[in-house]
């Protein structure tokens, strides 16, 4: 349900496809928004415009999930959300984070975006913990978000 004949949030998921994170700001009043609108929830106008994010962010908080996966995920558990600071934008997103099986990411830990494909061909986002220095992005791999955590 990703194409623009099921949703009007089509280019998010073609950004992603593209390996690119975008989200809508309105022309009217400049407020951004996450997640994407069709809608200003300010002014309650149309009238909005996608512009790509910052790939990197700050953890704000993180936690691990151990019980109570959503259903489909159950195979999934453990593993790690968060709320990610994005840098240069007034955006602060709930995620999950993957990365190297260590405890939970601590606050101020660095992250970057990554897109990935679900199993059954859709497209999605997630963060991935800093290694070093500085870490790559770029296009979309396929894989299973628990293939990542285990």
């Amino acid at each position: 349900m990703e194409g623009p004949e099921q949703t009007r949030l089509a280019p998010f998921y073609d950004a992603l496809r593209e390996g690119r994170f975008t989200t809508t700001r309105c022309r009217s009043d400049g407020s951004v928004h996450w997640p994407p609108r069709v809608v200003c929830p300010s002014c309650h106008r149309e009238d909005l415009e996608w512009f790509d994010l910052p790939q990197e962010g700050t953890v704000y908080a993180s936690s691990a999930v151990l019980v109570g996966a959503p259903m489909g995920m159950e195979t999934d558990l453990p593993f790690v959300v968060g709320l990610i600071d994005i840098d240069g934008a007034p955006l602060r997103i709930f995620s999950r984070i993957v990365g190297p099986s260590t405890p939970v990411p601590s606050i101020g830990e660095r992250v970057r975006f990554e897109p990935f494909r679900l199993p059954d061909g859709r497209m999605f986002y997630r963060f991935r913990r800093a290694v070093g220095p500085s870490h790559g992005g770029g296009a979309a791999e396929t894989t299973t978000d628990s293939a990542v955590h285990r």
